[in-house]
């Protein structure tokens, strides 16, 4: 059989695997990612032997030891999470006796193609089986020994527990298995893009199965008139240097004019990290005796609007709390947008007015994550409107169904 004839067989042996069953197979497979830590750092290192360390990507790719505790801390943690299937979502007694109940089911196969993030392998098997969905996983070339080396390993463990290896499928790096995947009507439920907007951008364009956008982070901290510079200057530099290559770090701070005298202090900590700033007029000017000249550029209209993924950041002169919502109306991808303020009403205002998954107030984007949120490790953040919004964990990978239930009635 082809591996969507598989991949379906998978997802429908999953209706008959109790919760006890998949826990258990959870808790074993952050074991074995343990034990077999240096066989993964092997395959990793094959990956990482044909990337520039100064690529921002390499960070993405890169697995350590610890970064492999913490994978299976959160695999752990998956298991620790109640099962989002069967629950009753609503009920319904309708006078001719008919008892109608919605209850939450999996999607059945969901398709996830990503880039230079071997991780996402773990979290995304975890989640899928966690919620009773097969999973097929489309790498790409830069990380396609380690994803080889981890769906191994995941492929071991479902065959100790009994349960079909086809629930995880990885695809060949190449475009043709993209194509094949993005195509895979009647065989795929949904796709998930997690990646930069070209994927995703690409993907939305050329599937004929349906897609959740996830990924794709353009997002402003907006320092108002009333923000506290302490808190300030430690949520700029939290949300842009944490960790650049991640989808929730800062692309562009907006600043209110009256504050622009506060700007060279608000920026002063991103210079220990190196980060470029793009300045528009007015910010370049307040800068231009305190930020080093070497990082330190003029802004331009193609400065906005830009998913840096690098230690880069621009910053935008705004009037007022209107002309900042004006602006990241314009230039936001609805990830995760945030104001500094000690204004109610221009929190309330920020609040009302902003359209974006996550909206935050004194609090670093970097927050935007389903572990943070208390949801587990996520599949991702959906930037979209339909079914899933923000971090995408369980619930968001679960659909439902009508069960309907009568003695003898039929319709006149």
């Amino acid at each position: 059989m082809s591996w969507k004839e598989n991949a379906v067989a998978a997802s429908r042996s999953l209706n008959l695997v109790s919760v006890e069953q998949i826990n258990a197979v959870l808790i074993d497979l952050a074991a074995v990612a343990v034990t077999n830590i240096d066989n993964l750092l092997e395959a990793n290192a094959q990956d990482l032997a044909v990337m520039d360390n100064s690529n921002p990507m390499y960070d993405r790719l890169l697995l350590t030891p610890e970064r492999i505790q913490g994978i299976a801390a959160d695999i752990r943690n998956v298991a620790t999470l109640p099962s989002p299937l069967g629950k009753v979502l609503q009920e319904l007694q309708r006078p001719n006796g008919m008892r109608i109940t919605r209850i939450s089911v999996p999607f059945g196969v969901i398709g996830i193609i990503y880039e230079a993030r071997p991780n996402v392998s773990f979290d995304v098997f975890s989640l899928c089986l966690k919620s009773g969905n097969a999973c097929v996983l489309k790498g790409g070339t830069d990380a396609i020994h380690s994803n080889t080396a981890i769906v191994e390993l995941i492929r071991s463990v479902l065959v100790k527990h009994s349960l079909n290896p086809d629930c995880v499928t990885l695809l060949p790096a190449g475009r043709e298995a993209t194509a094949e995947l993005l195509n895979a009507t009647g065989w795929v439920d949904m796709i998930i893009p997690r990646g930069g907007k070209g994927l995703i951008d690409y993907v939305r364009m050329n599937a004929r199965v349906p897609v959740i956008e996830t990924g794709a982070g353009i997002c402003h901290t907006y320092f108002d008139a009333g923000g506290d510079l302490e808190k300030g200057k430690e949520i700029v530099f939290n949300a842009k240097t944490r960790r650049v290559s991640v989808c929730n770090s800062l692309d562009c701070l907006v600043v209110h004019q009256s504050r622009l005298n506060d700007l060279p202090e608000l920026c002063a900590k991103l210079a220990s990290r190196n980060v470029l700033i793009y300045a528009d007029e007015q910010a370049y000017a307040a800068l231009k005796d305190f930020y080093p000249a070497g990082l330190l550029q003029p802004a331009n209209d193609e400065s906005f609007g830009i998913e840096f993924l690098d230690y880069k950041m621009a910053v935008k002169t705004v009037a007022s709390i209107e002309e900042a919502v004006d602006h990241i109306s314009l230039y936001s991808s609805k990830h995760s947008e945030c104001i500094i303020s000690e204004d109610e009403k221009a929190i309330v205002y920020f609040d009302t007015m902003v359209d974006a998954a996550c909206v935050y107030t004194n609090v670093s984007t970097a927050f935007t994550d389903g572990a943070q949120f208390g949801l587990g490790a996520e599949i991702g953040i959906s930037t979209q409107k339909l079914h899933a919004r923000g971090p995408m964990a369980l619930e968001g990978l679960c659909s439902y169904k009508w069960i309907v239930k009568g003695n003898g009635q039929v319709r006149t």
